[in-house]
């Protein structure tokens, strides 16, 4: 048995944070009904990579759901939506509040309708202040919590190519659904759930802006160099790079055995985690000069001998090919219609005991659900025709 047998979820997101969220819940065994325009959204194609069109953005954020195409802006697409609305547990949206208001999505429109429902919204900056009304991407949380300012280089920020602010608001806002959705077995009443990307990004640098607002160090970006403790670095073996983090005295003494520099234990520059990040660079030269003169699996397996935590640094056909990853079904092959060969999909992130959450089936076509998800609200065969022709869905 699914965690979330017998709930709908109507998706209106796009791009990631919503979708991502509505997937979450479709692993559980929601009933997830992407709704899209007719002539299919925007985040449908990115990257491409099947010949119907799809990209792998798409298929993996819209796994386990089915897809209505309809036209918001008529007067009989807001119709079947308000209809579709009276009937669903939770309804997510990534949009800004003027368009959820237009769309009549926004929380006491939705409410009105439908007591019982959990209303789950995802924007950039979140509901209060000058910034609110404004659009924005993963990006944007990445520049303003000064994660992108402070993974660059000396003379310029960095982006991270993963869209990891996205991701994690999307999996707080499960949580926070779930936890909607619970309190609604206590109260009758569901409830609005509202994220922001900006939100969530100022989360991972909070420790980094608690520092800043106590102690005022003013760090400066220093590259792949970590500044609390060493070493903490990206390193080049004569046939690729690896990373290492030390963290800790006992760490560090078993790594200047392992580098065979034991006079390190004894300098005072290094005598402190603290001391170690403000002389990391000395201790990035040691390391290098080390690595320098290894193979990867070499340097690999003599971290791993002395307990130092280090991984190599893949490329995507290296993530695909590593033993590890296949062997623990990280990235399980699925199938999609519009392709010739398998994909590989990253399941739901967590494993439970004693419920089932996963793949159930590969995202959907554009439109491909249209006719029984109308069929479901008591459309005849002859009315969805009708609508079809005239663009309504």
């Amino acid at each position: 048995m699914n965690l979330l047998d017998g709930i709908r979820v109507l998706d209106f997101g796009r791009f990631i944070a919503g979708p991502y969220c509505a997937a979450l819940l479709g692993d559980h065994g929601a009933d997830v009904i992407r709704i899209e325009r007719v002539e299919g959204g925007e985040d449908r194609c990115v990257p491409h990579v099947a010949d119907s069109g799809e990209g792998g953005l798409y298929l993996q954020m819209n796994r386990n759901k089915r897809c209505l195409t309809l036209d918001l802006a008529s007067d009989e697409g807001r119709r079947i939506v308000r209809e579709l609305v009276q009937d669903a547990d939770v309804v997510v949206a990534n949009l800004p509040p003027a368009t959820l208001e237009k769309l009549g999505l926004d929380w006491p429109t939705v409410s009105a309708l439908n007591p019982r429902v959990v209303l789950t919204v995802a924007t950039a900056y979140g509901p209060v202040g000058p910034y609110s009304h404004q659009s924005g991407f993963d990006s944007v949380g990445q520049a303003m919590s000064g994660a992108m300012f402070m993974s660059g280089l000396p003379d310029a920020p960095v982006r991270t190519v993963v869209n990891y602010v996205d991701i994690s608001t999307a999996q707080a806002l499960a949580m926070g659904t779930l936890a909607a959705l619970w309190a609604r077995e206590h109260t009758g009443h569901g409830q609005k759930v509202e994220g922001s990307l900006l939100r969530t990004s100022l989360i991972h640098t909070n420790s980094l802006l608690i520092e800043q607002a106590v102690r005022a160090p003013n760090r400066v970006p220093q590259g792949n160099r970590g500044y609390l403790a060493a070493p903490g670095d990206l390193f080049r073996c004569h046939d690729g790079w690896l990373v290492v983090q030390s963290v800790g005295q006992a760490m560090f003494e078993r790594w200047c055995d392992m580098v065979q520099r034991e006079d390190l234990k004894a300098d005072p520059r290094l005598a402190t985690d603290e001391l170690r990040g403000e002389n990391s660079a000395d201790v990035s030269a040691v390391m290098a000069h080390w690595c320098a003169s290894h193979s990867r699996e070499e340097a690999l397996a003599a971290l791993a001998r002395a307990k130092i935590p280090a991984g190599p640094v893949y490329s995507p056909q290296e993530a695909l090919d590593d033993p590890h990853i296949a062997a623990a079904q990280l990235l399980p092959s699925q199938t999609f219609s519009g392709m010739a060969q398998p994909y590989p999909l990253a399941p739901h992130p967590v494993e439970h005991s004693g419920i089932a959450a996963g793949f159930r089936h590969s995202a959907p076509t554009l439109g491909e659900h249209t006719d029984e998800i109308l069929a479901e609200l008591g459309y005849n065969a002859a009315t969805v025709a009708d609508l079809r022709r005239r663009g309504v869905v």
